[in-house]
């Protein structure tokens, strides 16, 4: 047992070392978490993968790479009935900044950020309510990202909105049946290592 305590002791303690950020380090942040599609539907799961730099002790530059992997809703054209879709991993390739409201006084750490880059849309197919099957391509759009959370400890929790245009769905013949709305909120638990340690 108290070998158990020493080294969950160590543990914690490794990770307050680690806890935040220092001006110029380099660090790597893992987030996993639950998106809500912007059209309605049901919902998925988020990953991230996002190298960073410090450019200052509370600023931080870097480069998300992940996505989502969601069930929602097609709108069709002809009569505005909804048929919900299966689809497949939506990737995104997003150039991040985020700014951090910490004075070096705790490991706690609110933070906004945002980032522009590129969504791959994966192809769907659906069950149509009128007539068999239909399928959206795999297509590429330019998007953005707003979010806000909290580091702590070496751990995070982050809230982000993803802004990303609509996609026609075409029939086997190509011809436009209906639209769906690519954007999706993310709710994620996460942690980082790497930083340094917070400065004043």
């Amino acid at each position: 047992m108290r070998k158990l305590l020493l080294v969950a002791v160590l543990f914690i303690g490794t990770i307050v070392q680690m806890n935040a950020q220092e001006a110029d380090k380099f660090r790597f942040d893992f987030d996993l978490g639950y998106a809500i599609p912007q059209g309605g539907g049901g919902g998925g799961v988020a990953f991230y993968l996002e190298p960073k730099w410090n450019i200052e002790d509370n600023m931080s530059v870097g480069l998300r790479f992940g996505g989502a992997a969601l069930v929602k809703n097609i709108e069709y054209s002809d009569n505005n009935q909804e048929a919900e879709a299966e689809v497949g991993v939506n990737g995104s390739y997003v150039g991040t900044y985020d700014y951090y409201f910490n004075d070096g006084s705790s490991s706690f750490a609110p933070f906004v950020g945002g980032g522009l880059g590129y969504y791959s849309v994966a192809s769907v197919a659906i069950d149509g309510n009128s007539s068999g099957t239909a399928d959206l391509e795999g297509s590429g759009k330019f998007g953005a990202m707003i979010r806000g959370g909290f580091n702590w400890a070496g751990f995070k929790m982050t809230l982000d909105y993803n802004i990303v245009g609509k996609s026609d769905l075409q029939d086997f013949n190509g011809d436009v049946v209906g639209t769906t709305k690519n954007g999706y909120l993310g709710i994620s638990l996460g942690f980082f290592v790497g930083g340094g340690k917070w400065g004043r």
